[in-house]
């Protein structure tokens, strides 16, 4: 199935990463950043230059290691004077991997840029809401509050671009070693 209700070209809704190449190409931060780029449009490698202030020279090899790996692909050229702009697309919308190869260690590297990112924000005073909760609940509970989290975080992704600001949406569901209060009863 394939969805551009929100980007501006047609990609398939996922794609599961099974070739350690996919993890490498993916868990580089540049990459992994114009992947998230790509989310919103199509864009050509001077756009996405532009964007992560990077030289052209240095996306586009980030983008080739990306089309190598097939998380992306070209969606469409234009023709700009006598040069043909060759723009980018993900190759799907959500890409599935399992904890492995280049993957490991993302959810803290996930974590670290939250934290730098909450902190700019802080010091800017923009909108920054955080907050903490602990509940002792079942296994088939955390399943279903995963995939709730899931799909609040496929809606966010999936709002249409407005305005002049961009805003993260991190979610952390992690077993604590926090002991739990003791029933009354025990006491």
């Amino acid at each position: 199935m394939t969805d551009h209700s929100l980007t501006d070209y047609a990609l398939a809704d996922t794609l599961e990463l099974d070739d350690p190449r996919q993890y490498r190409a993916l868990f580089e931060p540049t990459r992994a950043q114009i992947c998230s780029l790509l989310l919103e449009r199509a864009a050509t490698t001077s756009e996405l230059a532009e964007v992560l202030g990077k030289p052209k020279g240095t996306v586009g090899h980030h983008l080739k290691v990306l089309a190598d790996a097939g998380l992306v692909t070209v969606v469409r050229t234009k023709r700009v004077r006598a040069l043909e702009a060759k723009y980018y697309g993900r190759t799907a919308r959500v890409f599935f991997y399992d904890r492995a190869h280049d993957a490991i260690g993302q959810e803290e590297r996930v974590l670290g840029d939250t934290i730098a990112g909450v902190r700019a924000a802080l010091e800017r005073n923009a909108h920054v809401n955080v907050n903490v909760r602990h509940a002792r609940i079942s296994r088939e509970r955390l399943d279903e509050w995963n995939d709730r989290m899931h799909q609040l975080l496929f809606d966010f992704a999936a709002e249409r671009p407005e305005g002049d600001v961009t805003y993260a949406l991190t979610f952390a569901l992690y077993a604590t070693d926090r002991p739990p209060l003791r029933t009354p009863e025990s006491h």
